[in-house]
This record gives C-alpha cells, structure tokens and sequence, in this order.
C-alpha cells in the first residue's frame, strides 16, 4: 500500500463549521456529503447496484476528459484517501460544480444513465443510475470567489472552505480529487452511526493522524 500523502490532507478551518450532516440524516429523505450507498441502494433497474474500482476509474477518467471536475467522497472517497479498497460499494458519492450538471447530465444521458430515486431528489442532491446498477450521487456544489463551497439551497446553504476539496487520494492505481481526509471524518459524526462508520472514521484518523470524535473515541486503541 502506497503512503498517504499527509501534506495535501490538511487544511486550515479558520471559521468555517462541519455541514450539518445530523439535520440531513435524521429522517429527511435528502442525501448528506457523507451519507453511504448503505442507507439508500434499491433502485428500479431491476439490478443490484454497484459500482466497482474500474466502474469509478472509467466513471472518473472521462468526465476528467471532458474537462469536468468532479470530487470523490463517501465510501469510495475513504476507500481513495486509504489507496485501498476496503469493501464493495453500491454507488459512487461526487462533489461537482453546478455549472457542470447539464454536461454531466449530457454526458452520462447518453451512457444510459437516468435521474432515479425521484423521491429524494433536490436541485443539489439526486442520483443517476443505468440499467447494469451504476449509480452516482451527486452533490451539487457552488464556489465563491474564494474557492469555498456551497451546498443546498440557496437560503440554508452549508458553506465549507476550498482546503476541504484539496484532498488527494487513488482508486486502482489511478490519482483522483476526493475531500480531505478531516472534512470526511467532520462529516461521519452527529448522526446514528453506521457500521462502516466504525471502519472507516478509525482508519482515516489512524491513516493521517487525526483525533478521533466523541463518537468514536472507545475505538482508538491505547
């Protein structure tokens, strides 16, 4: 296994609070940054979602072509700062500007990818998916003038800083944008916490150094 790349995975906080993940968790259908392929896989597709390191590299590879940036987190942004794949993955979590959905939605319209789970669906929050069970949950996200992020609606947006989208990670050997390893681990904490959450928050703080949260603070070994 590769070494991590510490120095790209730490950023200056300054003022800026984890999103408030708990509101989105807590019984509201609408997906959080760090919300896993766990608590949502059906589908109408009639097949198991899924989607494999070679799923995510190609996925990644050609929107990258196209000049669309795209960062990766929830399970397969843990498993990219890791540079290791950890389990298998029914989707794959992105970060992406909004003046990049309609070629995204372009793209990908013509790989056979839909708009699905209708239900839970938000101007900033929906997923694609295609019939063979490739799914991607996209955030969307807008950049102010200084690189910072905004993500929901425009009245209740949660503002996060540009060092958060400055994470560097590997998915089967190739080098992809993810978010830094802290915002990943800010962003497991205040909610029930899931059975990966106990895999990877461990891991990451393990990995680069980082306290572990209140939640998850009878894992750290002694």
């Amino acid at each position: 296994m590769q070494t991590a790349l510490s120095e790209e995975n730490h950023d200056d906080e300054g003022d800026f609070e984890a999103p408030l993940t708990h509101s989105l968790r807590s019984g509201q259908a609408e997906s959080s940054p760090a919300r896993g392929e766990e608590e949502y896989c059906s589908n109408d597709t009639g097949k198991e979602p899924m989607m494999t390191a070679a799923d995510v590299t190609e996925f990644y590879a050609s929107l990258e072509r196209l000049g669309i940036t795209i960062w990766i987190n929830g399970g397969w942004g843990v498993d990219a700062l890791l540079r290791a794949e950890t389990r298998p993955h029914a989707d794959l979590d992105i970060f992406i500007q909004q003046k990049d959905v309609p070629a995204l939605r372009e793209t990908l319209g013509m790989r056979g990818y839909r708009e699905i789970k209708l239900e839970i669906a938000r101007p900033h929050n929906f997923v694609l998916g295609d019939n063979e069970g490739h799914e991607a949950d996209v955030h969307v996200i807008v950049l102010d003038d200084a690189g910072n992020a905004l993500y929901g609606p425009a009245d209740k947006a949660e503002k996060f800083p540009a060092a958060a989208l400055s994470g560097s990670g590997s998915i089967a050997g190739q080098r992809v944008k993810c978010i830094l390893a802290e915002w990943e681990v800010k962003w497991h904490t205040g909610y029930k916490l899931r059975e990966v959450d106990f895999k990877d928050v461990p891991a990451l703080c393990d990995r680069f150094g980082i306290d572990y949260p209140a939640e998850y603070a009878h894992l750290k070994k002694s």
